[in-house]
């Protein structure tokens, strides 16, 4: 093939023709070709030489031309392509480091194997301008729907036919056992386009809950519109799910307006998911109301809320207790996905049994420790006093409300309390200093006697062994683990410290320490207060 012929402007029809049918912009298929060009002409006159071809983008001549550089001495790596200055006098009037000498150099004759490497780094170069050209259009499409047609399946995968490219739904982005045929219609949710080596991945998914958030925003004109919105979704997908809706208008009933007219809306959904049972939820601020409303259709009795540990006591009737649960658990899962909460449920009986046997462990602790009879313990655990800081320390009119409590017996009653937690801390510091702790720690503020012994147990004996503690080391905690909340015992949870407390102390021991400057966490104070304020 040679550029001299008269056919020039076959490279400039070639060039749209190729864009036209990729979609690509025709200057880059023009580039690629000057550059397969350049590659043969370097093959013709030396790998060493820089050569450039420049196509005229109106008559389709390709003008060959040589370029060599103006390079220091000591620099001169290539002489078919750098000139030290001297050399370069006898082109250049005044030659500057950088300058450039270019001469037009005659046209090659393509031969077989330069026309087939030609022909290689056109279509390399096509590929990446339209890999390039296929994410720029799919990377703003993620979190939309699209509709594509199944081109094959490999491994279990189905390859999709989206338009423009094609989508990957892997086998665990399927419905239950979902099987397609090519050609098969299927609409997917785009779940993540990423530019990897092979060209972008277009990864699809039927699965994700967002898929029906956008199938019922699809179906459902006031969710479009932003009157009603979905706060949440949990999906068993192709057998259950369950999806929270608010209305912002009072007129509009956020459950009927997805339910819609005899069932229209949520049928069509529905049968887009294989039949996947939906149950759509009002969504309440409220967590104890979401609760209750998340797992219908079982009754609840009463709900009693954790909120440090994330966790939710449940209450049911007995004949409820398996619809609460669901088949395999299934209801108690998708509402605790939905609400973002543990929740445990229990049976009427065995709350009561729960809360008998916390009863009996109370009265047991007042008799054992304040030298009551059982009656009287009885009495002071109904008004709904726990443990013997409470007595010790209340104010006297609230033992005075106590049946058959007067002025002395209140009073006698506290100094038993005080007399025996005064003991209990005499015999933990004394426990402590036996197992090593330091004078530093036991001086600090904030720490009972108890919590210094369960500190010194766990090795924690000074105040540089304190200061180097996390807050959630001693407040404890809960961590995701492979999907599963994991409780993490914390040094000082059983004496109810908070995280928020167990930081403010760590702190205050790493100023005492001079490893914070208190100044600076002043400043984080205000930082803190300025951002909730906005």
């Amino acid at each position: 093939m040679a550029i001299t012929s008269a056919n020039q402007l076959e490279l400039l029809q070639t060039a749209e023709a190729v864009a036209r049918e990729k979609m690509i912009d025709p200057d880059l298929v023009v580039q690629a070709m000057e550059e397969s060009l350049a590659r043969a002409a370097k093959s013709r006159y030396g790998s060493e030489m820089d050569i450039r071809v420049s196509i005229d983008r109106k008559t389709g001549r390709a003008t060959f031309t040589r370029v060599r550089t103006v390079v220091a001495d000591e620099e001169v790596e290539n002489y078919q392509a750098q000139l030290t200055v001297a050399q370069a006098k006898q082109y250049l009037d005044n030659p500057q480091i950088g300058d450039t000498i270019v001469d037009e150099v005659p046209p090659v004759e393509m031969g077989r194997i330069a026309a087939q490497s030609a022909k290689q780094v056109i279509l390399q170069k096509v590929r990446e301008a339209e890999r390039d050209r296929q994410y720029e259009e799919f990377k703003d499409r993620a979190g939309t729907i699209i509709n594509g047609v199944v081109k094959r399946e490999e491994y279990g995968n189905v390859i999709v036919d989206i338009g423009r490219g094609e989508g990957i739904l892997r086998r665990n982005e399927k419905i239950g056992r979902e099987s397609y045929r090519p050609n098969d219609r299927v609409r997917c949710y785009i779940k993540d386009v990423r530019r990897e080596t092979r060209g972008p991945q277009v990864f699809l998914s039927r699965t994700a809950p967002e898929f029906m958030a956008e199938l019922f925003k699809m179906e459902v004109p006031e969710i479009y519109d932003g009157i009603i919105e979905i706060k949440a979704v949990a999906r068993d997908p192709g057998s259950r799910a369950k999806i929270a809706v608010i209305s912002y208008d009072n007129s509009i009933d956020p459950v009927g307006a997805c339910v819609g007219m005899r069932g229209s809306r949520v049928q069509a959904v529905v049968n887009e998911l294989q039949g996947e049972k939906i149950d759509i939820i009002p969504w309440n601020e409220d967590q104890a109301t979401f609760l209750v409303n998340a797992l219908q259709p079982a009754e609840v009795t009463k709900v009693v809320i954790d909120e440090e540990a994330g966790k939710i006591d449940v209450v049911v009737p007995d004949e409820q207790l398996s619809l609460a649960i669901g088949r395999r658990g299934q209801n108690v899962r998708l509402a605790s996905q939905l609400t973002g909460l543990d929740i445990d449920i229990m049976t009427e009986a065995e709350e009561s049994q729960r809360r008998q046997a916390e009863f009996e462990e109370r009265t047991r602790l007042f008799m054992d420790t304040l030298d009551l009879d059982e009656f009287f313990a009885q009495l002071l655990v109904s008004e709904g006093f726990t443990n013997l800081e409470e007595v010790a320390y209340v104010d006297l009119d609230e033992l005075l409300v106590i049946e058959g409590v007067d002025e002395s017996t209140a009073s006698e009653l506290q100094a038993r309390a005080r007399d025996h937690l005064e003991e209990q801390n005499r015999k933990a510091l004394e426990h402590a200093r036996e197992l090593g702790v330091e004078d530093s720690l036991i001086e600090f503020e904030g720490l009972t006697p108890q919590m210094i012994e369960a500190l010194a147990e766990d090795g924690v004996k000074t105040l540089e062994d304190f200061a180097t503690c996390a807050d959630w080391e001693l407040a404890g905690g809960w961590t995701t683990v492979d999907g599963e909340r994991v409780k993490d015992e914390g040094l000082l949870e059983k004496f109810d410290v908070s995280l928020e407390e167990a930081q403010n102390l760590v702190m205050t021991a790493r100023v005492m320490l001079g490893w914070v400057d208190p100044t600076e966490l002043e400043g984080e104070d205000e930082d803190g207060e300025e951002e909730a304020g906005a």
